[in-house]
């Protein structure tokens, strides 16, 4: 299933590129592995597919290490500080750092293993309350400032999650705010050259507006048991 899934999905974004004229070696397929079991990553490898999204830090820990083929790691859910160390271990990069107080504690862990750890800044693009990330351009500064003084930081791009809703206005309407706000960085000579947006439901519109990563779970591997223990 997972290696039809993918070939069904690669045929979605190839058409969706030549529809709005990109190239399809623009854009990375970040397959969302968070509580399926590592069978389900080993299936997804044999197509070749080798990047790969964990949302919690043990999870990723845990997986990191019983996967031993080439793979690129992506933490793509809300981190706290206290769970940085499980993260920076496994993780090439990581998508959701909003705040100077999380920067500085992956940059602290980045430094006990003599890494550079490569990051998004998460941008918040929408009202809903249970969305997390940065606010103003004022913040967003800010926070590419410090992870560019940091030797242990590499800014890789900004990241955000569309609301939740079937009004594509809306959701595009996310995904060009997060455009504009890397347009901001680089007029103010940032280097921010990644856009991590789009998943399942809305990658097509991500990829529409400028997205180099989007990052699909469900149309790969199925739906989730939440109720899963």
């Amino acid at each position: 299933m997972i290696k039809e899934n993918l070939k069904i999905l690669e045929d979605r974004i190839g058409q969706k590129c030549t529809e709005c004229g990109r190239d399809r070696g623009e854009i990375t397929l970040v397959a969302v592995s968070k509580m399926f079991p590592v069978d389900c990553i080993f299936e997804a490898l044999e197509t070749g597919q080798i990047h790969f999204g964990e949302n919690k830090a043990q999870e990723l820990d845990k997986k990191s290490q019983i996967v031993e083929q080439e793979i690129v790691w992506h933490f793509i859910g809300h981190l706290q500080t206290n769970k940085v160390k499980y993260v920076v271990k496994s993780a090439d990069y990581i998508h959701s750092v909003d705040s100077e107080k999380l920067a500085a504690e992956i940059s602290k862990r980045s430094a006990n293993l003599n890494k550079v750890q490569k990051l998004f800044l998460e941008v918040k693009t929408s009202d809903e309350e249970s969305k997390y990330g940065i606010t103003s351009n004022d913040n967003l500064v800010k926070l590419a400032e410090y992870c560019e003084a940091s030797s242990n930081l590499e800014l890789a791009g900004l990241m955000t999650m569309a609301t939740f809703t079937d009004d594509s206005d809306v959701i595009r309407s996310s995904f060009r705010k997060l455009r504009e706000s890397r347009e901001f960085l680089e007029s103010r000579g940032f280097t921010a050259r990644e856009l991590s947006m789009g998943m399942s439901s809305d990658f097509e519109i991500a990829i529409e507006e400028g997205a180099t990563m989007i990052r699909v779970g469900s149309s790969i591997f199925g739906q989730r048991n939440y109720n899963k223990t």
